[in-house]
Parts: structure tokens; C-alpha cells; sequence
């Protein structure tokens, strides 16, 4: 019989935890875990990538009442199973699968679950601010991933005409124009890997010092 995955151990959190420290322990873990942290070709990504489906995995299932009662009550039988060796399971374990481990959509819905809390990490560091519902790119999100001057930056994200920032200021020029209509999530995805990297290093050593009260 599969042994059941421990979500509140993945998450580093007590089985009493609260909707809260479920939260906020999935945004320092994904943060720490997340693949684009570290160079595609790395070879730290492949465990990096398994680590974050498992961390979104186990906020899919303690994130929704409904879900972690029956998580709960699932991982209790396969464990009082284990005590009585008794094999009242199917052949190839309980389906743990239906928490979100392994399902075909897991991608897709970790990219959705993963770009919900991002962009409310954002809003909270400043970084993004809400239009029509929908979190946009700030002045100081540009300045986090540009490499150029918080003026050059509002400037350019104003839309302004008669902008001479050199290249790499016009290079952020095309990138805000373009994300127009966008989410900040989705323009998070459009960033090249470096700075993607260096945008979740600055935010997961934001989460970090505000965990540790500094």
C-alpha cells in the first residue's frame, strides 16, 4: 500500500495549523522551492521542480476545508491499516491522487494557484496594484527586475512620449507597453529567466525577514 504524503510536514506546519500559517508557510516554502530560481540548465531544477509540485500539492489539499478533512480522515485509515497489516486497500494503494497528487491538470493548476498567491505577495511588498480587478506591474516591480533608475522606470510605465532611457531602459519601454491588459503574474512569466530569478530572490528575502521579525 502507498505510504500517504505528509502535507503538514511538507509545509512545516502542526496538523492544528490554521488557514493562516498554511498560507503563509505556503509563500515562504514555494518561494524557497520554486524551479525559476535557479538556471534552466541547472541541474538543482529537476528537484526543484518535483519539491514545488509537492509543496503545491499539499496547499491544493490543507488550503480547502472539504479537502483536508478528508485528507485527514484518508491518511488516518492507511495508518491504523498499517498497525493491523491488514490490505483492505486495492492493489497500488489508496488514490492520493484525488488531493491533487499526480492529477494530469497538476501543471496547470499549479501555475494558477502559485500566480494567485504571488500576486498577492506583490501587492503586499508594493510591487503590483489592483486595476479592474486584476494586479498590474508597479514603478517598483520594473525597478526590482530593470536594472535602471526608479525615475527612468516611472517614466516609462506613465506611457510617456519622448522617453531616452538608452537600451535597457527601452527594452523595459516595450516590455510595460506590453503588458498592458495583462495580470503581473503573467508579465512575471514573460520575463527572461534571470530576471525572474532575481525578482522571487527579492521577494522570498522579503517573506523571510518579516517571518523572522526583522
Amino acid at each position: 500500500m502507498s505510504k500517504a504524503p505528509d502535507y503538514y510536514q511538507v509545509l512545516g506546519v502542526a496538523q492544528d495549523a490554521t488557514y493562516q500559517q498554511i498560507r503563509g508557510a505556503y509563500k515562504r516554502e514555494s518561494l524557497k522551492s520554486h524551479p525559476d530560481r535557479v538556471p534552466a540548465d541547472s541541474p538543482e531544477r529537476p528537484e526543484r521542480t518535483r519539491k514545488f509540485q509537492e509543496i503545491n500539492d499539499a496547499y491544493y489539499t490543507l488550503s480547502d476545508p472539504t479537502r483536508r478533512r478528508e485528507y485527514d480522515e484518508a491518511r488516518a485509515y492507511a495508518e491504523a491499516e498499517e498497525e493491523v497489516e491488514e490490505e483492505a486497500v486495492p492493489p497500488g494503494g489508496f488514490p492520493w491522487s484525488s488531493f491533487g497528487f499526480g492529477s494530469r491538470e497538476r501543471e496547470e493548476r499549479d501555475t494558477d494557484q502559485f500566480g494567485t498567491v504571488f500576486e498577492e505577495m506583490l501587492r503586499e511588498e508594493g510591487m503590483a496594484s489592483d486595476e479592474d480587478g486584476r494586479a498590474r506591474p508597479t514603478s517598483r516591480f520594473w525597478a526590482v527586475v530593470g536594472g535602471v533608475s526608479g525615475g527612468a522606470i516611472g517614466f516609462i510605465a506613465a506611457n510617456l512620449p519622448g522617453a531616452v532611457a538608452g537600451a535597457v531602459a527601452g527594452n523595459r519601454l516595450g516590455a510595460v507597453r506590453d503588458a498592458k491588459g495583462k495580470s503581473v503574474y503573467e508579465v512575471f512569466l514573460d520575463l527572461p529567466g534571470d530576471d525572474r530569478a532575481r525578482l522571487l530572490k527579492e521577494l522570498a528575502a522579503k517573506m523571510f525577514q518579516t517571518t523572522l521579525g526583522r
